[in-house]
């Protein structure tokens, strides 16, 4: 009788199996892309950034701006140096939202201008590297988490704004230096206004008047957050932005940047260009060390063990010589006569250990395990230490007699 034809069993995954394998990692993906490109069409319905005056997002100015305009204070945005220095005048006053941003170059040319003016200049954050040429005799400190600040101090726009919600920058002047030091945080201002030495005497404190009446002088705001649209209704900001920015006819509204071409000519003042780890925000790299610690650790609590291994319940029981035909066919596929040879000798070696009396910790030892042998079996004609300690057989044939020598050698031994 002929036997039927069997089938070959294809052990490729199928489509459904590989979806199952796939379908966590693809939702993942999914689900960035996803928020990839609902952040990115929130960003591009706001054609404008922070401290904007066309922003009417959370962290643009609009609002400040159409409070100004209201006013009767005119507000002219600049996106290059030459544009601010060009629109400012005796009655102006000169806001620029990122100082830090600037070159050394234009840092110089500002300050030539700050200094042939007798209007009112506001530096927003200004740090150390804007401060040497901008604001020459005042340091930075530590910067601090911006939060509700009272004035403790006499200048009248902030007595007159009350507590509002600074921080960022602080600022140290020299000894000797006229300045009105504002909202201190351990006993270092986060608002100092410098006064100036134009024609005329004044306190340089901003009234909100807009008559431009007095000399000119240089704000250092520590932090932009009363001029956010999202805090400018809270506490005092809006009475200390309108009377910083206020005090004169004219606002220029300058928001450096490095398509700028005069940035082209130099480097920024504090030479971040060539620092890429300085053009990350501090917040990513605390992100990305917590992101590693907790990679690191979950590591460790995957790699480490819970206690001793499991038996698990195979779904088939498989026959001993069906496993050891499979490991021999493994042997036989690798050319692994040497590796085959040494599970053979090692098997019998446990195997006649316990019939010898010698330890089975001791089997692998030529000087325990021989003598007991030669002792068992004085009268034998094969060889035990080239069977059971012996080298690699060199081809098929070779293997097969010593497994064959082996197993003889047992049988004397169990029955002598």
């Amino acid at each position: 009788m002929s036997r039927p034809a069997t089938g070959t069993t294809s052990t490729a995954p199928t489509a459904r199996q590989v979806w199952t394998r796939v379908r966590g990692a693809a939702l993942v993906v999914a689900l960035i892309l996803t928020g990839g490109l609902a952040l990115a069409t929130l960003q591009s319905s706001d054609a404008h950034g922070a401290l904007d005056p066309r922003s009417a997002d959370p962290h643009g100015s609009r609002a400040v701006a159409e409070l100004l305009k209201a006013r009767g204070v005119t507000v002219t945005l600049a996106g290059t140096l030459a544009e601010a220095t060009a629109a400012t005048d005796t009655g102006t006053t000169l806001l620029v939202t990122t100082p830090d941003l600037l070159t050394n170059t234009q840092q110089s040319t500002l300050r030539s201008a700050m200094t042939d003016s007798t209007g009112r200049t506001v530096l927003v954050g200004a740090g150390r590297s804007s401060l040497r040429t901008l604001a020459p005799g005042v340091t930075s400190a530590l910067s601090v988490p911006v939060r509700e600040r009272a004035p403790a101090c006499t200048m009248e726009t902030a007595t007159r704004a009350g507590s509002v919600d600074l921080g960022g920058e602080r600022y140290e002047p020299s000894p000797g230096t006229n300045a009105a030091a504002c909202y201190p945080s351990d006993g270092l201002p986060t608002l100092l206004v410098l006064q100036g030495t134009g024609p005329g005497t004044g306190t340089g404190t901003g009234t909100g008047t807009g008559t431009g009446t007095g000399t000119g002088d240089t704000v250092l705001l520590g932090s932009p957050d009363i001029l956010y649209n999202s805090r400018l209704d809270q506490r005092g900001n809006a009475s200390l932005a309108l009377q910083l920015l206020g005090s004169r006819p004219h606002l220029v509204w300058y928001l450096p940047s490095l398509s700028d071409s005069s940035a082209t000519a130099d480097t920024p003042a504090d030479d971040t260009t060539g620092n890429f780890l300085s053009l990350i925000p501090s917040g990513w790299l605390w992100g990305t060390l917590q992101l590693a610690l907790a990679a690191l650790l979950a590591a460790f609590w995957r790699g480490r063990r819970l206690g001793p291994l499991v038996t698990e319940r195979l779904p088939v029981a498989l026959r001993a010589s069906e496993a050891t035909e499979g490991r021999a066919r493994l042997y036989r596929k690798a050319n692994a006569r040497d590796r085959a040879a040494s599970v053979l000798r090692t098997a019998t070696r446990t195997r006649l250990a316990p019939l010898l009396g010698v330890p089975v910790q001791d089997a692998r030892s030529p000087d325990r395990l021989l003598p007991a042998l030669s002792a068992r079996l004085p009268e034998t004609t094969a060889e035990p230490r080239d069977l059971l300690f012996g080298p690699a057989p060199a081809d098929d044939a070779t293997l097969i007699r010593l497994a064959d020598q082996l197993d003889a050698l047992e049988r004397e031994v169990r029955t002598s």
